[in-house]
């Protein structure tokens, strides 16, 4: 159904909220339940028969590969509801194969196919609505009350870390004290609930119906573009998106080196960067073929594109507080009752905390003083933050490195440091992909706000497997660190780097307002 409502009652917050948003906060408790135990479950049980030199290196792979392919699938689930099942559908059917997950989890505790296979069915159910939820939001808003909006993914963001700071403070002592089948089946019996309570408000919403068949759809114009010669004019954009297949082929010679997930993640990256710039240079060509205003669609999505990829280092850096991060507190002191796992909780508290402070007290403050923290700049300053914080990591390793002694409390200043440069990215990203979309992709593009994280997670994993290497590992040595500290200076590298560029490109960046009209 569609709900329509009158101006006034348009005016005031959707009734319907509550209930996307305690769907979210069970959802979230379920995700990182698991997530945060995950690294330490498979160095303590599941991966017990490998080598113990191995294990962490391996937990961190299959972590970060996990991470990907939640981040990976939200591909299929924004296109699934864009254009055949609508966001409504496609969310409750792939939360029942979350739950699956969930199950396999607790059941195949002791078997590692079983086990993966969980991780894969969560995966694609999580990674299917992680998009679809958020855009669902933003579905029960139009232009008179937009100006909500951003108040509402500001709350969205919040029950997400309120679900996260629980998950990430009892998930390990129940994985302590009572195994590995109730610790991971918690968050199943917390995924049901959220289905259910998604379910249950399914009269109240705003349904935006799919867009099937368009011939102006966004490949369509990127097609035409791309395939239609002018004469007298070269075809620059086609020989640059043939580049970027050939490059993606021969990535796949990399499965060995890199392994099947992150090869393929690379074919994904080349194809959509190269097929983007191609398609950038060669875009008027679809005119006339397509209406200006599918056109001028595709050229404001690739602009967003531009975005989003500049902040893929950020993301490389803040999903390693879910590995990298653990196995440094691993070799720090604390008490004896104290899970390495549970410093994570840290994040969700501080989100929590920023949130309400940031908007009550910093930014209005700011505006008072004359300077205005738009959504881009906040987005540069976060990745900015998060590039600090890996800065303070690396030279806490040095400390440990050298033989010292270091508490797990100082773990505190790079995870607040981490958190405020989330909540500049994370919580402000969620309201601008979805108010730069057009109108027929949302979905589309809250997926590839999300495939962000997934690259970020790639680079990852290029990192690991490129220190395997013998000639890498002898000449990191040559610097007098440890792989592992070298490792930390080079992302916060890549995350200032990153964060100047993205000021740079923010400069001539132009908003636009594509929320639905009342």
């Amino acid at each position: 159904m569609t709900q329509n409502t009158g101006h006034a009652e348009q005016a005031k917050m959707p009734p319907q909220i509550p209930y996307i948003i305690a769907n979210e906060g069970c959802e979230r408790f379920s995700f990182y339940g698991m997530r945060n135990i995950l690294t330490s479950f498979l160095i303590t049980s599941l991966l017990l028969s490998m080598p113990e030199n191995m294990r962490a290196g391996m937990a961190k792979e299959v972590f970060h590969t996990f991470v990907i392919g939640v981040y990976f699938f939200p591909l299929l689930g924004g296109w699934l509801a864009d254009r055949y099942f609508g966001k409504y559908n496609t969310v409750f059917w792939l939360s029942l194969v979350y739950c699956a997950g969930h199950a396999c989890l607790a059941i195949f505790e002791d078997n590692r196919n079983g086990f993966y296979t969980g991780l894969f069915l969560i995966a694609l159910g999580s990674g299917g609505i992680k998009p679809l939820v958020t855009s669902f939001v933003g579905d029960q808003f139009d232009q008179t009350n937009r100006k909500l909006a951003q108040k509402v993914f500001d709350g969205f963001y919040w029950i997400i870390n309120f679900g996260s700071f629980f998950a990430s403070l009892l998930m390990p002592l129940f994985l302590k004290q009572l195994g590995a089948s109730v610790a991971f089946g918690i968050p199943g019996a917390l995924m049901f609930i959220a289905t259910m309570i998604f379910w249950s408000g399914r009269k109240k919403y705003v349904h935006v119906p799919p867009v099937s068949k368009d011939p102006h759809s966004f490949l369509n114009v990127v097609r035409t573009a791309l395939t239609t010669k002018v004469a007298g004019q070269s075809n620059s954009g086609t020989l640059m998106a043939w580049l970027g297949a050939v490059l993606a082929i021969g990535s796949l010679f990399l499965i060995p080196a890199i392994g099947l997930v992150a090869a393929l993640c690379l074919v994904l990256v080349l194809m959509l960067g190269f097929g983007g710039m191609g398609a950038w240079m060669q875009l008027d060509r679809a005119r006339g073929a397509h209406p200006d205003e599918a056109v001028d669609g595709v050229r404001s999505v690739l602009r967003i594109l531009v975005v989003f990829a500049l902040v893929t280092p950020f993301w490389s850096l803040f999903d390693q507080k879910a590995s990298t991060w653990v196995l440094q507190a691993d070799l720090m002191t604390k008490p004896s009752w104290f899970q390495s796992s549970q410093m994570q909780a840290l994040n969700p508290m501080l989100v929590m905390l920023l949130i309400p402070f940031n908007n009550l007290i910093l930014y209005p403050m700011l505006k008072r003083m004359g300077v205005e923290l738009t959504a881009l700049r906040r987005m540069g300053l976060g990745i900015a933050f998060s590039g600090l914080a890996w800065i303070v990591v690396g030279f806490m390793q040095l400390a440990i490195d050298g033989g010292n002694s270091i508490d797990i409390t100082w773990q505190i200043l790079p995870y607040a440091l981490l958190t405020f440069g989330e909540v500049l990215v994370s919580a402000t990203g969620l309201e601008f992909a979805y108010s730069q979309a057009p109108l027929a992709m949302k979905g589309v593009i809250m997926s590839f706000w999300n495939l962000s994280v997934t690259i970020g997670n790639l680079w990852v994993l290029l990192a690991n497997s490129s220190v395997k290497s013998t000639a890498v590992t002898e000449q990191i040595k040559t610097t007098g660190i440890s792989v592992a500290a070298f490792q930390m200076f080079f992302f916060a590298g890549f995350a200032l780097l990153a964060a100047l560029l993205f000021a740079l490109y923010a400069k001539n960046y132009k908003m636009l307002n594509n929320y639905r009209k009342a």
